[in-house]
């Protein structure tokens, strides 16, 4: 039997590799994503600046931006909640840690929707990050004050039924990849 750790490397590797071949095949686009941030214009939301073959969520977040305050993550430390410095189309950005790029200056602001980057998914809402726990400790924090959702935005090939989760591990609420809408039930 292997610990829960090597299981989470094994299925992150998996997924690595599959995320890898449909960003290469051109598949992301954030059609999907714009058509639900559509129904929450004006309430704050964070995005992400994408890193190596996360898919793109830059498009929603620009039409987003145009409604309401949209912050992107920045991390403050190790084990610590994230948190997300406002953004705009044509901001000056800086890198981050993990080469994730973020705005040099601006509002820190308080989402109440998250669009998540993830590694792999599952369609009961299961979400496998990079292994940090940035996301978990964020949305356990934000839901601890109010309703706060997830979206988490992936290729549909990161599903992954079996996905090892643990306790502390966050649900996410609604799933969007390039092929649709996941609603979680």
């Amino acid at each position: 039997m292997t610990s829960l750790d090597d299981q989470k490397a094994a299925a992150r590797k998996a997924a690595f590799a599959r995320r890898k071949v449909a960003h290469q095949a051109g598949l992301g686009t954030s059609a999907h994503l714009s058509e639900i941030l559509a129904g929450y214009r004006g309430v704050p939301l964070a995005g992400y600046m994408p890193i190596r073959t996360e898919i793109d969520p830059i498009p929603a977040m620009e039409e987003a931006a145009a409604h309401g305050p949209v912050g992107v993550p920045v991390i403050m430390g190790e084990a610590q909640p994230l948190k997300f410095r406002q953004w705009e189309p044509g901001c000056k950005l800086v890198s981050g840690p993990f080469g994730a790029m973020i705005p040099e200056e601006g509002d820190w602001i308080e989402p109440e929707i998250l669009i998540v980057p993830l590694v792999a998914f599952s369609r009961s809402g299961g979400r496998l990050g990079y292994g940090g726990g940035f996301y978990d400790r964020t949305l356990e924090l934000l839901r601890s004050k109010r309703a706060t959702m997830a979206i988490g935005f992936a290729y549909a090939a990161q599903e992954d039924a079996d996905i090892p989760l643990e306790p502390v591990d966050q649900p996410l609420d609604m799933i969007v990849t390039e092929a649709g809408i996941i609603d979680i039930p």
